[in-house]
Order: structure tokens, then C-alpha cells, then sequence
């Protein structure tokens, strides 16, 4: 039983987003699996990881952080 689990940082991602994941997560583990463990094909999105409790190369980041990279006001931090 394929399990495959997303984690994401919390508050950032929609419950629409989410879902359009576990779909196409879904989907892509069937291309390489078969159509016929969809029935045991598990996808968890956990989205538990806090504000600040993650980084990138060292560097310490928050949600506005995430949020000011996927606006283009800012690159994300090089890792290096």
C-alpha cells in the first residue's frame, strides 16, 4: 500500500490547494503504479510544521517569508 505523505508548513496552502494535491499526487503514484491500487493508494498532507519552524540552507524561515517568494517580491534564500 503506497503511502505518501506532503508536509507543508501550516496556514499557507488553501483546503482547495490541498485537495488539488492529494489528487494529483494520487494520480501521478497511479501512472507509475497502476489504476489498480487506487483503492490503497494513500495520500496525507500534514501541514502541522509552525511559522518559523523551518529553513532552507540554515536560514530560518516564516509563512510571510513563503508568502513574499511566491509574490515575487523577493527570491528564496540560496542554499550554499
Amino acid at each position: 500500500m503506497p503511502l505518501v505523505t506532503i508536509k507543508l508548513i501550516e496556514g499557507i496552502f488553501s483546503d482547495q490547494q490541498k485537495q488539488q494535491m492529494i489528487e494529483r499526487v494520487t494520480d501521478a503514484m497511479l501512472s507509475i503504479e497502476g489504476e489498480n491500487l487506487r483503492p490503497v493508494t494513500w495520500v496525507l498532507i500534514d501541514d502541522s510544521v509552525r511559522s518559523g519552524d523551518w529553513g532552507i540552507g540554515g536560514h530560518g524561515l516564516t509563512v510571510e517569508d513563503f508568502q513574499a517568494v511566491a509574490a515575487g517580491k523577493t527570491t528564496a534564500p540560496a542554499i550554499g
